[in-house]
């Protein structure tokens, strides 16, 4: 297998949780394989108190229990030594789109670390694997490199095997260019404004919405003609992620409006 050809650091990363729910579960352990240009790499691997119970059902599926994270630091106690990690680091992960990237940054604006993933590129390795051969992290695994994928559903194991997944992948399919701004953007479904979907955008580029009874509408609009669907959402089950996007465009539209107010009252030879 030929390496990844990397223009900075790619972070290959896996959470295990209390679920599934981005706006209401805890990560109970995080794993990332940094991977330098170079070829070298780094581990990051730690337990985390989610500071609530973990369900039987989660605890079924990764294997840890409300006793081994008992003594565990919780995420904000790790937040800033893991946001340094990553810090100069693209992402990597299987289904880390839809679960993962939205979770992590969830848990790090309640840490109260505002880290900045808008220049960040994601790839997602679950996507490119759908869109070539529609299988499982565990049959991709079996597929690409051809050995059962051991521990599954521990952290480190899991990432270890989507960065070998990604690698034979690169040199299963020639179309598939060693190139982290393509990869980002083959494996990427949509495009959305936040990272649960929630927002889009139009042809137009404006931030429109993807859910409910103001579906495709833009953002501004709506927010113009039915101001209190802004409070509905900052008061509902929507992750921080969404609520700080909305904020930043209703804080957009108010000096937008400034900026006209101004404009219109301004003196001649002012």
């Amino acid at each position: 297998m030929e390496n990844l050809n990397l223009e900075r650091p790619l972070a290959f990363f896996d959470l295990e949780t209390t679920g599934v729910n981005v706006a209401t579960d805890r990560i109970v352990e995080i794993s990332v394989l940094k991977v330098f240009p170079d070829q070298s790499k780094n581990t990051f691997t730690e337990k985390v108190n989610p500071g609530m119970p973990i369900p039987q059902q989660s605890t079924d599926v990764h294997g840890i229990s409300d006793a081994d994270v008992a003594d565990c630091p919780t995420f904000a106690e790790l937040a800033p030594a893991l946001a340094e990690f990553i810090a100069d680091c693209d992402l990597a992960g299987f289904n880390s789109n839809r679960f993962d990237i939205p979770l992590l940054y969830e848990e790090f604006l309640r840490a109260g670390v505002d880290i900045d993933f808008k220049n960040r590129r994601f790839i997602d390795v679950q996507n490119i694997f759908h869109k070539m051969e529609q299988r499982t992290l565990k049959a991709a695994y079996k597929f690409y490199c051809e050995k059962d994928l051991e521990n599954a559903h521990s952290a480190e194991a899991d990432i270890k095997a989507t960065y070998e997944v990604l690698l034979a992948q690169i040199s299963r399919y020639p179309d598939l260019q060693n190139d982290i701004k393509y990869l980002a953007e083959f494996s990427t479904q949509r495009q959305f404004a936040d990272l649960m979907g929630r927002i889009g955008y139009n042809d137009k580029g404006e931030e429109v919405f993807t859910f409910g009874k103001h579906a495709n509408k833009p953002v501004e609009q709506v927010f113009e003609t039915e101001a209190s669907y802004y409070d509905w959402m900052m008061k509902g089950d929507f992750p921080l992620s969404t609520k700080k996007l909305i904020t930043e465009i209703k804080e957009r539209m108010m000096a937008n409006k400034m900026k006209a107010l101004e404009s219109k009252f301004k003196q001649p030879g002012q």
